[in-house]
């Protein structure tokens, strides 16, 4: 499989990843989330879609170039993928926990554990590819904020 082939599996995949996350969100934002007292910098929900759709795309352009790495240095990249696919799992269950269950002290246990994991990831593809590495940058940045902004919500509704 070519490089271009490898990123495209790699995309769809994590956009499916997000479609399905999506799913356990849809309903809540509508019924449960609107209920909730939010912080000031809570951003209008409008914008979550999108950033999230480029978050899926850069990520898995990030895994596709350092899976193209795979000949040249199979037991790193195996590891570093590995790092990608738990921490992609952990994105899908903060969505349940935090949404599906209504449990935002939960998530935010679960976040931190999540950013970790990007966290090792990045560090893992900067080894591997640069730019892989580059990519997952905004993606942890937003993670944080995503922290902040989750642990703002379980104490201002606890």
């Amino acid at each position: 499989m070519n490089k271009i082939s490898k990123i495209l599996v790699v995309v769809v995949t994590c956009l499916v990843v997000g479609y399905f996350s999506g799913m356990v969100t849809r309903s809540a934002i509508t019924t449960w989330y609107p209920t909730l007292v939010k912080p000031s910098f809570n951003p209008p929900n409008w914008i979550f879609a999108p950033v999230w759709s480029m978050f899926y795309v850069m990520m898995g352009v990030a895994a596709g170039l350092v899976w193209n790495r795979m000949e040249q240095e199979k037991e790193t990249v195996k590891n570093a993928l590995v790092f990608f696919a738990v921490q992609l799992a952990l994105n899908a269950l903060w969505s349940y926990l935090f949404f599906g269950l209504k449990n935002p002290m939960l998530a935010g246990l679960e976040i931190i554990i999540l950013w970790l994991m990007i966290y090792e990831t990045h560090v893992k593809f900067l080894k591997i590819n640069k730019i892989a590495g580059y990519l997952l940058i905004p993606y942890l940045l937003w993670v944080s904020f995503a922290a902040v902004l989750n642990a703002s919500i379980w104490w201002l509704n606890r």
